[in-house]
């Protein structure tokens, strides 16, 4: 701990937070569990704080019913740790582009009061990292009128944006805790194998690669091993990248964005990953209005968009963020790369998901289910993967694009797709 930097206690920082203001929260790996519960306890003093924030890990304890009065959740991405408070009416949802996130503070559409961030300890020059996730939280840091660092010795140092001179805090805190770890490839079985392979196929050497958070993804790593050449603009990564950068298969030799660096906005996985990129700068953590913007995302060679979603009709609408009515994520950057894949000259914007859920329920249908979202329009879908293969849906009719869909379901609810496909379009696929 650096003695020419003065910290406060939790409770001293956090005094400064007022009743109905707007507070940023940092999230993702970098989610400021550590003085939640100092928070917590000053929930008979405040009314109707209002907090923004995308994915958070670990418990936050503001979630709970407890809290209502004092704090109202606003989750620009519903991850896990408040998924039941959304169910419950306890916490609500901003559906948006996560490009466009940084305008709502820019343009004071949520004009910050206050923006709590978990930072690593100065360095000689006096300057902070907001380490593993950067994406929308350096908007908020600049536009946030009072700005709280977390300071934890175990945030790794980032290249990029990231850095922050300690003279923009108003306080600092020093929390020693380490950083949530999360693991995808745990969860990756026959199906996500299978579509890991599918997926693989289709890239080229020398493409540019952006990867979606889970297993089908990491899944898709595995296969790559012989490709050469490959870039990563990417709004998120994990552990199933470092493999390929230590054979040299990501080297970004090709990217016309930051050549020979992987572009991202945040990162999530083991603590071997975050050690990884600690004063690593091969990497450069940007701001997420940059790195997920479309325009910018084209302009590399051979871009392959990859993500998953929840069900696909037979049209090709790609509902990603809820089960019917039960918001279950968000839209996040999905959109943001298929749409900067598809404008990229050779670009591959693709869909995937196993064709069926853990309850053996068809995930292509006949019909999306009453209140679900879509986040990718059928317009906008290219490629759909599942285990069984691969559907093209450009430039396809809604006919043909029923007929491939089909192809690629679980044999065994193909019959009911075709009869489905004959009430709807007067023909079997």
């Amino acid at each position: 701990m650096n003695p020419d930097i003065h910290y406060v206690s939790p409770e001293q920082a956090l005094s400064s937070i007022q009743s109905n203001q707007k507070v940023f929260l940092h999230g993702s790996a970098q989610t400021p569990v550590g003085i939640m519960p100092y928070l917590a306890k000053r929930k008979d003093e405040l009314e109707h704080v209002e907090l923004y924030f995308i994915s958070l890990y670990g418990d936050i304890i503001l979630d709970r019913p407890e809290y209502d009065d004092a704090f109202d959740l606003h989750a620009m991405f519903v991850s896990g740790s408040v998924r039941q408070a959304v169910a419950e009416g306890r916490a609500d949802y901003i559906p948006v582009f996560l490009s466009e996130i940084p305008l709502l503070f820019q343009r004071d559409i949520i004009p910050l009061d206050v923006a709590i961030v978990q930072v690593s300890p100065p360095d000689k020059h006096g300057y902070c990292s907001l380490g593993v996730s950067v994406d929308i939280a350096r908007t908020a840091v600049n536009k946030a009128k009072h700005v709280i660092a977390v300071v934890n010795p175990n945030v790794p140092r980032t290249h990029g944006d990231s850095l922050i001179h300690s003279t923009r805090f108003d306080s600092m805190v020093w929390i020693d805790e380490p950083l949530p770890e999360v693991s995808f490839s745990e969860k990756v079985g026959p199906e996500e194998l299978a579509i890991g392979q599918h997926i693989a196929n289709l890239i080229d050497d020398g493409s540019t690669l952006q990867m979606g958070i889970g297993a089908i993804p990491d899944a898709v790593l595995r296969f790559l091993t012989n490709h050469k050449n490959l870039g990563a603009h990417t709004e998120m990564f994990s552990d199933g990248l470092i493999p390929l950068f230590e054979s040299d298969v990501i080297n970004n030799r090709f990217k016309v964005i930051e050549p020979n660096r992987t572009v991202t906005g945040f990162a999530v996985g083991s603590k071997k990953l975050y050690d990884y990129v600690d004063d690593n700068p091969a990497f450069a953590f940007l701001d997420i209005d940059f790195v997920n913007n479309p325009a910018v995302i084209s302009r590399n060679p051979k871009v392959v968009a990859i993500n998953s979603c929840i069900e696909v009709d037979l049209t090709g609408q790609v509902v990603s963020d809820s089960i019917g009515t039960r918001q279950y994520s968000g839209v996040g950057g999905q959109m943001d790369f298929i749409r900067g894949a598809a404008i990229c000259p050779d670009g591959k914007p693709i869909i995937a998901l196993s064709s069926r859920t853990k309850k053996g329920l068809s995930r292509i249908v006949a019909a999306l289910k009453p209140g679900a979202g879509v986040v990718t329009t059928r317009a906008h879908v290219h490629y759909v993967v599942t285990e069984y293969g691969v559907a093209y849906l450009f430039g396809k009719n809604l006919r043909d694009r029923a007929k491939a869909l089909i192809a690629i379901a679980h044999p065994d609810d193909r019959e009911m797709l075709h009869q489905a496909c004959f009430e709807r379009f007067k023909i079997f696929a």
